[in-house]
């Protein structure tokens, strides 16, 4: 009970509440009614770094759900080239989050990280489709036990101006673990190994460390979805 009452805040978030809460208290002393809108953003910063506990699907091949938010798109787009992973167009599963959103990012599988490369960019709007290739991003890329890679991109938005990520190259990883977060609105792109159907369908909601995105074990075909 307490759990889904008290939700942990993610450390990041300790700084803007503190600033949020400074503020409210000076804007007090001014003028009350400033107070009680200092009260207001500290209370949005609370919500908007709440890290919930989630339970992962620990069989073996499951490509989980690296972040909540709405499937925006899925179609074929090639892979950061920072990545290394060749010129061929491969499954992209684009998962948009808005402001209300839990932004803290989860690994999407087993494995071990063999890339992390941050890009500089842009901040269009996350929602459009060339926020994948302009926008300031962090490219990650983890090789399975078994050898498979699997890529997954941090993708800044129109709001976000700060990309967290707490992982390096070489680092052992599980699927489910917590690896970073975005700032206020963003996007994250998850890339399916060639032959590989994505288990979810457009438009619809994924939960970070929950949502199965695709299963490397499975022959099962793209699954269709509508809304009901």
């Amino acid at each position: 009970m307490f759990r889904s009452v008290l939700v942990p805040i993610h450390r990041a978030g300790w700084p803007f509440i503190a600033a949020a809460l400074a503020a409210a208290i000076l804007l007090g002393l001014l003028w009350e009614p400033l107070f009680w809108l200092g009260l207001l953003a500290a209370a949005f910063c609370t919500y908007f770094f709440r890290d919930p506990p989630r339970v992962t699907p620990t069989r073996p091949g499951l490509v989980i759900a690296p972040a909540d938010g709405l499937v925006q798109m899925i179609e074929r787009a090639v892979p950061p080239p920072e990545l290394e992973m060749g010129g061929e167009a491969l499954t992209r599963i684009s998962i948009f989050l808005n402001v209300f959103n839990v932004h803290i990012n989860r690994v999407p599988i087993d494995g071990r990280i063999s890339a992390v490369a941050y890009r500089p960019g842009k901040f269009l709007n996350a929602a459009l489709d060339k926020a994948s290739v302009d926008n300031e991003r962090m490219s990650l890329k983890v090789t399975t036990f078994d050898g498979v890679d699997i890529a997954f991109v941090q993708i800044a938005g129109l709001v976000a101006r700060r990309i967290v990520c707490n992982v390096s190259e070489d680092q052992p990883v599980r699927a489910g673990q917590v690896f970073g977060l975005i700032r206020f609105g963003s996007r994250m792109d998850v890339y399916l190994p060639e032959g590989v159907a994505p288990l979810v369908s457009l438009y619809q909601t994924t939960i970070a460390g929950e949502t199965v995105l695709a299963d490397l074990q499975s022959g099962e075909p793209a699954r269709q979805g509508e809304e009901r």
